[in-house]
């Protein structure tokens, strides 16, 4: 059974909040303690076979980031991705974002992690249905399917919980 990283953006700490939840429901022996994009290095997740990555959305479809008016984050971290090998790894994603406030580009930076770790080669795991959510456009979505769990604690809050267990509980069997 490979030990899973993850990884995580944040500013409001409701990333980190869901990257918590994820740890304690999938236990130490299969997680390890989640870690903040800003105080990792590449070297960090290349030692994971299993990753899960995850960020909000802020703006006009930007990473966190110090040009977002927060601290430093993935918009840092991925040009030292720069020929990075993730041959091999495999990805799950997890966005938080607003569909009513931000529709024309609700969660798209879990759209450009996935663009950026494909060109490293990575294999993902856990797209998500895009039913039941309002919105107008999103570049984590191909074709009916988002690039991972998407979370929207502004319009949604109360499926937020069903929706990141019955993610785990999928996503799970890629390290069984």
């Amino acid at each position: 059974m490979a030990k899973v990283g993850i990884f995580f953006g944040t500013d409001t700490g409701n990333t980190r909040k869901f990257a918590k939840k994820m740890a304690q429901q999938l236990g130490e022996a299969i997680a390890d303690k989640p870690v903040n994009i800003s105080k990792a290095s590449v070297e960090d997740l290349l030692a994971y076979d299993v990753l899960i990555l995850g960020s909000p959305t802020y703006g006009d479809g930007e990473l966190p980031g110090l040009s977002s008016g927060v601290q430093e984050s993935w918009e840092e971290f991925l040009p030292q991705l720069a020929g990075a090998d993730f041959s091999g790894k495999t990805i799950a994603l997890y966005g938080l974002g607003d569909q009513a406030g931000y529709a024309d580009n609700f969660v798209d930076a879990i759209g450009i992690l996935y663009d950026t770790f494909s060109c490293c080669n990575a294999k993902f795991i856990g797209f998500t249905s895009c039913d039941g959510y309002e919105f107008n456009r999103s570049k984590a979505q191909i074709d009916d399917k988002f690039v991972g769990l998407v979370l929207d604690e502004d319009c949604q809050k109360e499926l937020s919980e069903q929706r990141l267990n019955d993610w785990l509980a999928e996503i799970s069997s890629a390290w069984k």
